[in-house]
């Protein structure tokens, strides 16, 4: 059964009041629905299986290894050997990514329920330690699995694209991006999504003139 984030009326009004050119991609966008994993050794996996290939591929591979493993949990992945996962179509560093994940929710050092009492920083320096994640990658899980609701990611290049180009900023620094996150700021995932879709709209030549 799919799972979206939940948002409304709350947060799309604050943003709307919060910023004029937010409230018109939200007019002009209307309600985006976003779908979530709240699995989070599943979202884990899928992010991994993801990194450096296609959609296409990912989906083919993440089928592949649903079949092998039977049920995507912690223990499932560690009862397979590794050259069974490989065959799945992974590399065998994503297959270590993999397992060094499971380990470490098997173990309890990593569990949903831990990470829902830290504040954002605390989740990604968390994320951040297992091997294979980065720091978009773990905002990433905090949107789409752990459901935060104040994500406006830095390292985005959509979003950092998307503020330049919606407020017409010769460059972004860090500072200025600040700025914004705290404009939108407690619903800065909700933000992410309209700039995600805004940003996914420019056309070529509206991107070749961000910065100029």
């Amino acid at each position: 059964m799919e799972a979206f984030f939940q948002y409304g009326d709350q947060e799309l009004t604050y943003l709307r009041q919060s910023d004029v050119r937010m409230a018109g991609l939200i007019e002009r966008f209307g309600m985006i629905r976003r779908e979530v994993i709240p699995d989070l050794f599943v979202a884990l996996v899928s992010n991994i299986v993801g990194q450096q290939v296609s959609g296409k591929a990912a989906a083919t591979i993440f089928g592949r290894l649903l079949r092998t493993v039977n049920t995507l949990t912690p223990q499932h992945v560690l009862a397979v050997d590794n050259e069974s996962l490989r065959q799945c179509g992974l590399s065998q560093r994503k297959v270590n990514y993999i397992c060094a994940a499971a380990d470490a929710m098997q173990h309890g050092t990593l569990s949903k329920e831990q990470l829902s009492q830290l504040p954002d920083e605390e989740v990604v320096r968390t994320l951040v330690a297992l091997p294979g994640i980065g720091v978009w990658t773990a905002e990433m899980l905090m949107i789409f699995s752990l459901q935060h609701p104040n994500v406006l990611s830095r390292h985005d290049l959509i979003i950092r694209r998307s503020l330049q180009s919606l407020y017409s900023l010769p460059e972004l620094t860090r500072e200025k991006f600040e700025v914004y996150r705290q404009r939108f700021s407690p619903y800065g995932t909700v933000a992410s999504f309209y700039l995600w879709a805004y940003g996914n709209a420019l056309t070529k030549e509206e991107v070749a003139q961000i910065g100029k």
